[in-house]
């Protein structure tokens, strides 16, 4: 990823807080070397001019591995959630309403914007896909206390949803976020249509091929066991769909021709039991195994969180067990 010039040497001048009544503090060359510190570099300013130096070392980090050109690596987005602590507000409130403005001034020239998000941090978000890169997106790091709230919430959303809020609220806006496009609910209208597929979608390789994507969803637990109770579901009943989704074809219209679907998801709203997956694991040969991945409550939840998607309320009722078109 390579920014232009003017962008990063006006990001350096907001670090090293050059200007007349800047909102930024200055910082001195030791400081600088402590700001990089802090971000978990062993950058050390050598005494050169400090925004040149500063702006040489932000393109190194644009330069470092990041997953697509919507999102930089994850040094550089700690890089601005440090240079707006809300804690080191100058001369202004501890909102940081102007430092936010004229570094939202800066960044949209690149096609980003910064926010602040629920838990206080601020975050970049490509303005083109509204993709948000996090340097704090690990579902497996230590919980703040507003983040285990967050999941907390979550965790009741996903008690109460249907399968359909499960669907539009949560997986739609998740998998947006995670960096998929052209992600078509296929609903339930019309289960002649649907072939095993509640969801379907793109994601695009660093080197520009594109793989699809099939989800199956099931809002309650998934088990191997023979009887279905209740919103348990049979993982045999998810094999024979999760085949027919493999095997048949989907339009795409930015093509404009059919294409088969890679890659299956089965995301289940519950558990989904270390016998389901060992039963599918067993029912599918080795060339079809990698085909299959899972997702359940737990990486859903963990997921949702560390992308700073905002918790859906969700109408709450019960699947009435009709069918409905998800709208786009």
């Amino acid at each position: 990823m390579k920014w232009r010039s003017r962008t990063l040497e006006e990001i350096a001048d907001m670090i090293c807080g050059n200007g007349d009544n800047a909102p930024f503090k200055y910082r001195s060359s030791s400081h600088i070397t402590r700001f990089f510190r802090d971000v978990d570099t062993d950058y050390v300013h050598d005494g050169s001019t400090r925004n040149y130096w500063v702006a040489g070392v932000l393109q190194e980090l644009l330069e470092m591995p990041h997953a697509n050109a919507q999102t930089p690596s994850n040094v550089f987005c700690q890089v601005i959630s440090t240079l707006m602590d809300p804690a080191d507000a100058f001369n202004e409130d501890s909102k940081r309403e102007g430092a936010l403005k004229l570094l939202n001034a800066t960044l949209k020239r690149e096609g980003f914007e910064s926010f602040y998000a629920e838990d206080g941090q601020c975050y970049l978000r490509h303005i083109g896909t509204s993709t948000i890169a996090s340097p704090y997106a690990n579902p497996h790091r230590p919980w703040s206390k507003i983040e285990v709230e967050r999941r907390d919430q979550l965790t009741a959303f996903l008690e109460k949803s249907s399968e359909d809020d499960l669907i539009e609220e949560l997986l739609l806006p998740l998998f947006r976020q995670l960096g998929f496009h052209r992600i078509t609910a296929a609903g339930h209208k019309d289960k002649a249509l649907e072939y095993g597929k509640d969801i379907w979608m793109k994601y695009t390789l660093p080197t520009l091929h594109v793989l699809y994507f099939g989800i199956q969803v099931k809002k309650g637990k998934l088990d191997s066991s023979g009887v279905t109770k209740g919103s348990q579901a049979n993982v045999a009943e998810i094999h024979n769909q999760v085949t027919m989704m493999l095997g048949h074809e989907i339009f795409d219209p930015e093509l404009n021709r059919r294409v088969l679907v890679d890659h299956a998801f089965i995301v289940a709203g519950g558990e989904i039991t270390k016998a389901a997956r060992n039963w599918i694991g067993n029912k599918l040969d080795q060339a079809k195994r990698s085909q299959i991945l899972f997702m359940d409550r737990e990486d859903i939840v963990n997921l949702y969180v560390v992308s700073s998607l905002a918790v859906p309320t969700g109408k709450t009722e019960p699947d009435s067990g009709f069918d409905e078109t998800i709208p786009f």
